[in-house]
């Protein structure tokens, strides 16, 4: 994934932008940037790769390198950026979040009638952010550079700007799948992926952009330059999985929505019966556990951590040299409350199942430390397509989603002609997919959320939202 911040302001606010993206740093862990706008010095720009350590260690000493009245920054889970361009549209530094699925076809394009060329990165690659810029320089200002540029780009592009005047532009992608938020402050405007960052640095909500909406922000003022769309296809994982807890987007707050999301799956259990003689419900943390806080306050069963991460002399991205050694860490880091495990019949709630492979390990874990039984529950639908808009999911293919995987080992390739049956807990091939799953993954039993019931605790208009990766709907 991904996450920009920026200020428009009229005094220093290097301290606020620094702020502003760490608080961003829970969505992306490979590369993190800033730049800023001082009337003297002009655009300047600092990337740092944050996979070994995180935002603030990085950049905690760029207050002594860069200075500017209006600044920005990034957390990214894909290219270095922000990059500082020089074009007919003068010279400016950019980020997105999102990504760029069509981009080979879009760089032989370019380079077919511009004569230019690209910076490669290793093995060919080029910085996606790079062609995004390419694709605005070739308009005649920014609003026209912006909008050919997501009619051209297949996938996602949120965008914001630093232009050498010191303004932002910032840009809601086309379908509205991320959020971008502005942020009004005594001294300016902040414009941010996640509300609550400008929220702690005392600016007041002004307002969300709609879809491919874009606007200009300067210390006095926020212009629209384009109007917003009116489809919209904000992704459904926002609240159920990326967003942060403390975040609202299109008036849900995260929070809110885990623990109704819960509440419905217990409410499904309860109906059908399932799962009766638990004797604690917990959350595989850190995200599913609002969902399971929901689960046990709708089913009356003791909500309680059977196990915590220690996390504290950990990096959250320390990665050893080997995969034996990385899965020594990763079960370093889960200490046991025995007290809490040995014989006792668990019901855990993760946000979503993906590959699986974390999860099971999770499991083999609490029986290993004595538990009883250990049943499972998804906070959403079973993944059935590896999203295609945006790179939050490290799934590189379909059959890498351990749903689809196990539909082709039931029945090859003619199972995936019946996905939706398998999504469907109370048909027969629901049936089979969750008890498969189980018994490659030790679960005693497994349940998913309903996409009706995802749909229903999210509570905007079904329309208005992505559910491509559970039901491949465009």
């Amino acid at each position: 994934m991904g996450g920009f911040f920026g200020i428009a302001s009229s005094r220093d606010s290097m301290l606020d932008t620094f702020f502003g993206v760490d608080y961003h740093s829970h969505l992306g862990t490979k590369r993190a940037g800033m730049a800023a706008w001082d009337p003297k010095i002009g655009l300047q720009r600092k990337i740092h790769n944050i996979e070994n350590a995180p935002f603030r260690t990085k950049f905690e000493h760029i207050f002594e390198e860069m200075r500017g009245t209006s600044a920005m920054g990034c957390i990214s889970d894909a290219d270095p950026q922000p990059l500082l361009i020089r074009s007919s549209l003068g010279t400016y530094a950019i980020c997105m979040t999102g990504v760029i699925q069509n981009a080979d076809a879009l760089i032989d394009q370019y380079l077919s009638f511009s004569g230019g060329h690209f910076d490669s990165m290793t093995g060919g690659r080029i910085n996606q952010t790079e062609l995004l810029a390419a694709l605005i320089n070739q308009k005649s200002n920014f609003a026209e550079g912006i909008r050919f540029a997501q009619k051209s780009i297949e996938g996602t592009a949120s965008i914001l700007i630093l232009k050498d005047d010191g303004r932002l532009i910032a840009a809601r992608d086309r379908a509205g799948r991320l959020p971008v938020q502005i942020g009004r402050g005594e001294d300016g405007y902040a414009v941010s992926f996640e509300s609550f960052a400008y929220q702690k640095l005392g600016y007041e909500d002004e307002r969300e952009l709609g879809s491919g909406e874009i606007v200009e922000i300067s210390p006095d003022s926020c212009v629209q330059l384009s109007p917003p769309l009116k489809e919209k296809k904000i992704c459904s994982f926002l609240w159920s999985y990326y967003g942060y807890p403390t975040s609202t987007y299109e008036g849900v707050n995260v929070e809110e929505m885990r623990y109704k999301n819960g509440a419905i799956m217990a409410e499904a259990d309860l109906a059908a019966g399932r799962a009766k003689d638990i004797d604690y419900v917990g959350g595989v943390p850190d995200s599913g556990t609002p969902h399971a806080i929901g689960y046990a306050n709708r089913s009356g069963r003791p909500f309680a951590r059977a196990f915590i991460k220690y996390t504290p002399t950990w990096s959250r991205s320390f990665m050893p040299a080997t995969q034996k050694d990385r899965d020594k860490i990763a079960k370093m880091k889960q200490i046991p409350v025995h007290a809490l495990i040995q014989g006792k019949k668990l019901l855990f709630v993760d946000d979503s199942i993906v590959r699986g492979t974390q999860l099971r390990e999770t499991v083999d874990f609490l029986y290993e430390n004595g538990a009883q039984e250990v049943h499972i529950r998804s906070a959403c639908p079973p993944i059935m397509y590896a999203c295609k808009y945006l790179n939050f999911s490290r799934s590189n293919s379909d059959m890498e989603l351990i749903a689809r995987r196990v539909i082709v080992e039931l029945e090859g390739e003619d199972g995936l002609n019946h996905i939706r049956e398998y999504a469907d807990g109370t048909t027969e091939r629901g049936k089979r997919m969750r008890e498969a799953i189980c018994e490659k993954m030790h679960f005693a039993s497994l349940e998913f959320q309903s996409l009706e019931g995802v749909l229903q605790a999210i509570g905007i208009n079904p329309c208005e939202l992505c559910t491509y990766c559970w039901n491949g709907e465009e």
